[in-house]
């Protein structure tokens, strides 16, 4: 069931539909990410704007995720050759 939510992000509210209680809570921890990374970098780098800080949230975000996805398609492949040498090792022991 689809529920109307609230996340605060950098000082603004945003509505937000979630489909399910996974995803409401998916949406708020998301959220809490951000609002840590956007407090870490204003901190760090004082002066620059709101669309600046968010900006470096959203790269160093995206960074995360690329190399997240790297490594999963590097232990998908580990998965697949593991797969691979045992089947050979099953069938060589079965001759």
């Amino acid at each position: 069931m689809a529920q109307k939510i609230s996340v605060k992000i950098a000082g603004r509210t945003f509505n937000l539909t979630a489909a399910s209680p996974q995803q409401e809570e998916v949406f708020r921890l998301a959220a809490e990410a951000i609002n840590k990374r956007f407090v870490g970098y204003t901190q760090s780098h004082p002066g620059k704007t709101v669309a600046d800080m968010l900006s470096m949230v959203a790269l160093s975000e995206t960074v995360l995720r690329i190399g997240l996805q790297k490594e999963m398609e590097k232990l998908r492949q580990s998965e697949s050759n593991l797969e691979k040498d045992l089947e050979q090792y099953l069938k060589d022991i079965e001759q």
